[in-house]
């Protein structure tokens, strides 16, 4: 069974193309240090519940988008392997929070083991 980290975050319309951009950039160094998939998606069907939702986890603004990302992994040991190193590249060292083109305390984040893969 694989391992996967998954993400939940607004994004400010505005700056989605920076997000997007960013993402490409991350997304090559996780790749390169060995996941085996790495995904950005921006929604298209979500809708705001009446007691949980993508928006209301987030705290969804009227400007903002929800962005759902995934990254794939052989095992958890890969992932803490693979995400030491990403986290030690020179190439995203130095990112400050301030200029990020999303607001990183709203963002949802976790790793989860497979149970059911086809």
């Amino acid at each position: 069974m694989s391992y996967v980290d998954g993400f939940l975050l607004a994004v400010p319309k505005a700056k989605l193309s920076a997000y997007r951009a960013l993402a490409r950039k991350a997304g090559k160094i996780w790749m390169e240090y060995g996941a085996l998939q790495y995904v950005e998606c921006v929604e298209d069907d979500v809708q705001p519940g009446k007691v949980t939702s993508f928006p209301r986890a987030v705290k969804l603004k009227e400007d903002e988008v929800v962005v759902f990302s995934y990254i794939v992994y052989k095992s958890r040991a890969q992932r803490d392997r693979i995400n030491k190193k990403v986290m030690a590249d020179p190439r995203l060292a130095g990112m400050d929070p301030k200029t990020m083109p999303f607001d990183g305390k709203r963002m949802i984040w976790g790793g989860f083991k497979g149970i059911v893969e086809m």
